[in-house]
């Protein structure tokens, strides 16, 4: 690579790419294929901010919409995030979470991410009709309900809810320094089983607010019912997950 790296990723990176209109290759893929290799291989760091789409038409003397193809392409790819007041960045290491029985945190702690979580909301309450049935649990036992904004390398990540019977819940203070799995079992709190749905849906504006996207994009949703080893039901965890960040990885057998 010949082209000199942006001193500081807050620098707009300006690709030296050269378009060639007579070429069968549509303009905007001569623009997100050299981009694109840049960044799979390296070259370009997570968080480097890249030209807005503006600016990278009137250089390249391309259309506007051209422009926002080619870096439409790359966040389809997971390869850089587009985000209001941010611009556009190259994505962090895209999150492949292995399909079982472990905590958000303890996974990406253990691939070497940098992580950190703020507390939303912390309420002890008498659970209503609905969280008393995702507990299995009478009306009006004592819970705690816990929403946290989970980030990786600075970008927010997931919003994640749990719902947890209010003997075994740990303390505000334990959650911002381990996960949530971690802080139950410092309790004697084991997770043994857990039912769990994955989904999909579209962000709302507080999603999206939160997250640093735009209203209406992809998400990757969770949801889990973790029991202890005599059945009891210990949380019920409401998950959603920034799609372009964020996959899990199955291993499937005959």
């Amino acid at each position: 690579m010949t082209q000199a790296r942006p001193e500081s990723v807050d620098i707009p990176f300006t690709p030296e790419i050269v378009v060639d209109r007579d070429s069968a290759t549509p303009l905007y893929h001569q623009i997100s294929q050299p981009l694109s290799d840049m960044i799979s291989s390296g070259w370009l760091v997570p968080g480097q901010l890249i030209e807005d789409e503006v600016a990278m038409a009137n250089r390249l003397q391309v259309s506007r919409p051209t422009a926002r193809r080619a870096l439409e392409e790359l966040v389809n790819r997971g390869l850089v995030v587009r985000r209001r007041r941010v611009g556009t960045r190259v994505a962090p290491r895209h999150v492949h979470r292995p399909l079982g029985l472990t905590s958000l945190y303890d996974d990406l702690k253990e691939s070497g991410y940098a992580i950190r979580s703020e507390v939303l909301s912390y309420e002890v309450l008498l659970a209503n009709e609905d969280q008393a049935h995702r507990l299995k649990a009478a009306t009006g036992i004592e819970i705690v309900r816990i929403r946290r904004l989970r980030y990786i390398d600075d970008a927010p990540l997931a919003i994640m809810t749990n719902l947890i019977p209010y003997d075994v819940a740990p303390s505000l203070s334990e959650l911002n320094e381990q996960g949530l799995y971690a802080c139950m079992r410092k309790r004697g709190v084991n997770p043994y089983s857990a039912e769990q749905t994955i989904g999909a849906r579209l962000a709302t504006r507080s999603d999206a607010d939160l997250l640093n996207i735009d209203s209406g994009s992809a998400l990757v949703t969770m949801q889990r019912t973790t029991y202890d080893k005599e059945g009891r039901i210990i949380e019920f965890g409401d998950h959603v997950y920034v799609s372009s960040l964020y996959s899990y990885h199955l291993q499937l057998f005959v």
